[in-house]
């Protein structure tokens, strides 16, 4: 009792002692999942890898089959563009028409649609968002629309993982992470890349680095690349030399790329941005002579050189090789820029991750070439660029630098561009944070919500983490002042020093923590905590549901 009291006396003693026992609780309740999250991980990344094995092997099928298509119809000079032109329209139509039908949310990449599941705006049905995804996709892709094939293995591992989480009857927090663990297992699966499948999902996808999310992730990743190399072969995705160390005296070159890519990736966004939304707006009866249009213009271009259309991955090598004449590169860059935004914007299911990658060497190429030009002593490897420039491109777009920088140091093996690669990265990202130009996956993310309206599916209590944002609505508030609806209950705050259960009278301060405990009755809660913690004119994305 004199201890007790001791410890109520003593400045902060309660609030040291519940924020002892909070992080033993922690502690322990981390122990407790991860012996049950991790096997189901692994099975996970098994199915996802299993699953974006074959749609590789796939797509592999139906560019071999395209391109000996296109060679067989040049046999006809007069009127042998019409079986490339029919083969490509004919692909875009049905991919679109299945998508509408049967999964719009399986439209695109897919990655904002599993944002929006992970944050509880959507639902995730993998009945009908897997087979949609895989067979849209190969319809998509494989009959020359530059998409990449990321999104759809991204979507289709966050659909495995959703099944496993059914069939196994686990928890909402365990299945959240089990299509996390899916989306990292579908982008390793895709491009031999495990690591930048797990920093993808951290830094972009669930945005959460708790110890679980990170092992299940982990784990996933790993397996689903041990699957595909085990089908496809362990290999680089590129091949690409090892280009040696670069001088100190090229870094400023390569600090242009970093700000070519900037502003060259805010046209990117904003052009898909606009396609998407532009076609959204077309009146039904126009919808399909659109994709038509869109299916010809690739099919067309297909005709006169075939490595301009699909995914990319020869073009993309042809600029890392450094076998592509300046002159060319403006001309490539637009047509691929083109095809890349009309082939999103119709909604036929396809990432965008190699298409930009593409755009990101032809950019790094076409600088390090005028470099090589006037200075041949500080940039002697012109195609180095082009290497560097797809991270930049991918960092500027997206803005997920440790993911970009991850994933083309192993797509192309060169660790020996680590520097270049984080100055042209900074770079890139400083200039599209300049620019305010809003990541691709939000925009399109946010895009989505306005037009269909928020809408949370809670199916039992969850619980609710945010941070309170300096100028936001609830910054300098007490908690009973609030007004939070009934079924919600703040159960914990700390300011980054201790954490303490809140009382009525406690205030809400800038930069601090909190956390909410919801009801499913009470789901608009979200909308209200969320409103609460972000500033007035600023960020639209503080709140993380957990």
């Amino acid at each position: 009792m004199k201890d007790a009291a001791r410890n109520q006396d003593a400045p902060g003693g309660t609030e040291t002692t519940t924020s002892v026992r909070s992080e033993i609780q922690e502690y322990l309740d981390i122990r407790q999942q991860r012996r049950w999250i991790f096997p189901r991980a692994a099975l996970v990344g098994v199915f996802a890898g299993i699953a974006a094995l074959l749609f590789r092997a796939a797509l592999t099928g139906a560019d071999v089959f395209r391109n000996g298509l296109i060679a067989w119809a040049h046999g006809m000079p007069l009127l042998g563009w019409i079986f490339p032109v029919g083969f490509a329209v004919l692909g875009a139509a049905l991919s679109v028409i299945m998508t509408r039908r049967y999964a719009p949310e399986a439209s695109g990449s897919g990655i904002p649609h599993l944002e929006a599941v992970l944050r509880r705006f959507r639902r995730l049905e993998w009945k009908r968002v897997l087979p949609v995804k895989f067979f849209g996709g190969l319809l998509a892709i494989g009959s020359g629309l530059a998409l990449g094939r990321e999104g759809p293995t991204v979507q289709m591992g966050g659909a495995v993982g959703d099944a496993v989480s059914r069939w196994l009857k686990v928890s909402e927090k365990e299945r959240l992470t089990l299509i996390s663990a899916g989306a990292a297992a579908g982008l390793s699966a895709a491009f031999n890349a495990p690591l930048s499948g797990l920093m993808f999902v951290l830094e972009e996808v669930r945005r959460d680095f708790h110890p679980v999310v990170f092992g299940a992730a982990f784990l996933a990743a790993a397996i689903a690349d041990i699957i595909a190399r085990a089908g496809l072969g362990q290999f680089s995705v590129f091949a690409v030399p090892s280009y040696p160390l670069p001088p100190l005296s090229s870094l400023p070159v390569f600090a242009v790329v970093g700000i070519a890519a900037g502003g060259l990736g805010v046209v990117f966004n904003r052009g898909l941005l606009t396609a998407v939304t532009a076609f959204r707006g077309v009146p039904s009866r126009f919808v399909f002579p659109v994709v038509a249009v869109t299916g010809g213009a690739a099919g067309l271009v297909g005709w006169f050189s075939p490595v301009m259309i699909g995914n990319g991955h020869a073009l993309a090598e042809v600029a890392l090789n450094g076998r592509m004449l300046l002159a060319a590169i403006p001309l490539f860059f637009v047509v691929r820029f083109l095809l890349t935004v009309t082939s999103y914007g119709i909604g036929a299911p396809g990432g965008i991750f190699a298409p930009l990658l593409v755009l990101g060497a032809f950019i790094g190429l076409a600088v390090g070439q005028i470099a090589h030009h006037f200075f041949p002593d500080i940039a002697p490897i012109p195609a180095a660029f082009a290497v560097v420039g797809m991270a930049a491109y991918f960092t500027a777009i997206v803005r997920a630098p440790l993911t970009g920088i991850v994933l083309i140091i192993e797509m192309t093996e060169n660790y020996s561009l680590m520097l270049p690669l984080l100055i042209s990265c900074f770079c890139a990202y400083a200039v599209a944070e300049l620019l305010k130009d809003v990541p691709v996956y939000e925009a399109l993310l946010e895009e989505d919500l306005k037009r269909t309206g928020d809408t949370y599916h809670l199916a039992e209590p969850t619980v609710a983490e945010f941070t309170i944002e300096e100028g936001a609505p609830f910054d300098g508030r007490l908690v009973r002042s609030l007004g939070l609806p009934a079924g919600c209950i703040i159960v914990r705050c700390w300011d980054g020093r201790r954490e303490w259960v809140p009382k009525a009278n406690t205030r809400l301060e800038a930069h601090m923590r909190i956390m909410a405990v919801i009801s499913p009755d009470a789901a608009d809660a979200l909308d209200k905590l969320r409103e609460g913690c972000e500033e007035v004119e600023g960020n639209k994305n503080c709140g993380k549901p957990t």
